[in-house]
C-alpha cells in the first residue's frame, strides 16, 4: 500500500512557514556564519530574543493565559503578548484554546496533539495537516474579555513579523549596518524562531513519550528534567497534568524551573499576584496514590507477601481518614477566614489549631505509609 500525502488537508501557510524557516536555518544561516562570522552582539541578541520569546510562551501563553495560574499587571501581559507573538505559535487566544482542549481530552481524539496518533503528529503533524474541522474556540470566554489579549489576536500577523523578524533586524542595523541587520534577522529572527518552536513542540511529543510519572499514570504526560532545561521548566509535565493550575511545574526545590522563579520575582516586584499553589500534602498524596497503584500491581503479580500488603493496607486506611479530616478542616478554616466579620478571633484561632492538628496528623500518616511501603518493597 502506497503512502500518499493528503494534500487536500495540508495547512499550507503553516506548513510553508515551518519548512521554510527550518530550511533557512539549515542552509542560509551556516553560509552567513562561514562568510561573515558572528560577533558578541548577535550572540547576545539571539539569547535575549530566545529568552524573551520562549519565556513569554511558558510564563504568558501557558501559565498566565491558558491556566490562569496567577494574575499579572498590564506591563507583564503586554510584554508576553508582544514577544509571545515573535514565536509564531499563533495568538495567546488560539494557543490557550488548543492547550485547554489538550488538558480536557488528553490522549483522546479531541486532543489537538494526541500522542496516541504518533510522535510526529504530536510534535508537528497536527500543525501541518487539518485532519478534521477545527473545533470552535468556545473555552476562552475569560480571555475574550481581556482587551490586551484581543488586541494581540486582532493584529497577530503584524505582531508576528514585527516582533519576530523586523525588530531584531532593525537592532542589528543600528549596531553594524546591513551586514549586521542580515545576521540579526537570520540568528535572532529565523534560527531563534525554529529553536523556540521545537522546544515547545517537544513538550507535546517527547514529554508524552519519555520520562517518569510520579504523580499519575492516568495519562501519557511525563516528567523529564532534561526537557525542563531547554523549556524553562516545562519538562515536569506529569506534575503539570495532575495539577495544571499550579504556577509551578518544577515543584521540588531542586527542580529547574526558571518560569516559576520569574513569576515569584514578578510577585515580589508587585507585578504579579494570586499565585496559585497546590498544598504540599495534596502533592504527597498524589505521589502515594501512584505508588499504591504500583504496589497493587506487584501484589497481583505475586511479588509482595500478603502479610506485608496487610500492613500497607492498614497504613492506607489511616492515610485516607487523615486526608479526609485534613480536607474538612482546611475547608472550614478557609470559609472562616473569608468571612472574618462573622467569625470571632477566638473561633478563627480554634479553627487554625484544628487545621494545624489535622495537617500534623496527615503528615504522620504519610510517614507511616512510607514506612509500610519501604517494608513491602524490601520483602518484594
Amino acid at each position: 500500500m502506497k503512502f500518499r500525502i493528503p494534500f487536500h488537508r495540508v495547512n499550507w501557510p503553516t506548513s510553508l512557514f515551518l519548512m521554510g524557516t527550518l530550511l533557512v536555518s539549515l542552509t542560509v544561516v551556516p553560509v552567513y556564519l562561514w562568510k561573515y562570522g558572528v560577533d558578541w552582539f548577535q550572540c547576545v541578541l539571539f539569547l535575549i530574543f530566545f529568552a524573551s520569546s520562549a519565556g513569554s510562551i511558558t510564563l504568558g501563553y501557558h501559565r498566565l493565559f491558558a491556566h490562569f495560574a496567577f494574575k499579572a499587571k498590564w506591563p507583564v501581559k503586554l510584554f508576553t503578548l508582544f514577544f509571545g507573538a515573535s514565536a509564531f505559535e499563533g495568538s495567546a487566544l488560539e494557543w490557550a484554546a488548543d492547550h485547554r482542549n489538550h488538558h480536557k481530552h488528553v490522549d483522546h481524539d479531541e486532543d489537538p496533539y494526541d500522542i496516541s496518533k504518533g510522535f510526529f503528529h504530536a510534535h508537528i503533524g497536527w500543525l501541518l495537516f487539518k485532519l478534521r474541522p477545527e473545533p470552535p474556540m468556545d473555552n476562552v470566554a475569560d480571555l475574550r474579555a481581556d482587551p490586551l489579549v484581543m488586541w494581540q489576536n486582532r493584529w497577530i500577523i503584524l505582531l508576528n513579523f514585527t516582533a519576530g523578524f523586523i525588530t531584531p533586524a532593525c537592532l542589528g542595523w543600528l549596531w553594524g549596518g546591513p551586514k549586521a541587520a542580515l545576521g540579526s534577522f537570520l540568528l535572532a529572527g529565523v534560527l531563534r524562531t525554529v529553536c523556540v518552536q521545537h522546544s515547545t513542540f517537544f513538550i507535546n511529543s517527547l514529554c508524552h513519550t519519555v520520562g517518569n510519572r510520579p504523580y499519575s499514570s492516568r495519562c501519557s504526560a511525563r516528567d523529564s528534567w532534561i526537557m525542563a532545561i531547554f523549556t524553562f521548566g516545562e519538562g515536569y509535565h506529569n506534575y503539570h497534568h495532575e495539577f495544571q493550575y499550579d504556577y509551578r511545574n518544577g515543584v521540588k526545590p531542586w527542580q529547574w524551573d526558571p518560569t516559576k522563579w520569574s513569576i515569584w520575582l514578578l510577585h515580589k516586584m508587585g507585578l504579579a499576584s494570586n499565585l496559585r499553589r497546590v498544598p504540599t500534602e495534596k502533592i504527597m498524596l498524589a505521589e502515594i496514590a501512584e505508588k499504591h497503584r504500583q504496589v497493587e500491581e506487584a501484589l497481583k503479580a505475586g511479588r509482595i507477601p500478603l502479610e506485608k500488603h496487610g500492613i500497607l493496607q492498614m497504613a492506607q486506611e489511616r492515610l485516607h481518614q487523615a486526608a479526609k479530616n485534613w480536607e474538612i478542616q482546611k475547608a472550614e478554616y478557609a470559609r472562616a477566614t473569608e468571612r472574618k466579620i462573622e467569625a470571632s478571633r477566638e473561633k478563627l484561632a480554634e479553627l487554625k489549631r484544628e487545621f494545624d492538628a489535622a495537617a500534623a496528623n496527615l503528615r504522620a500518616a504519610i510517614q507511616n505509609w512510607h514506612d509500610a511501603y519501604s517494608a513491602a518493597l524490601s520483602a518484594a
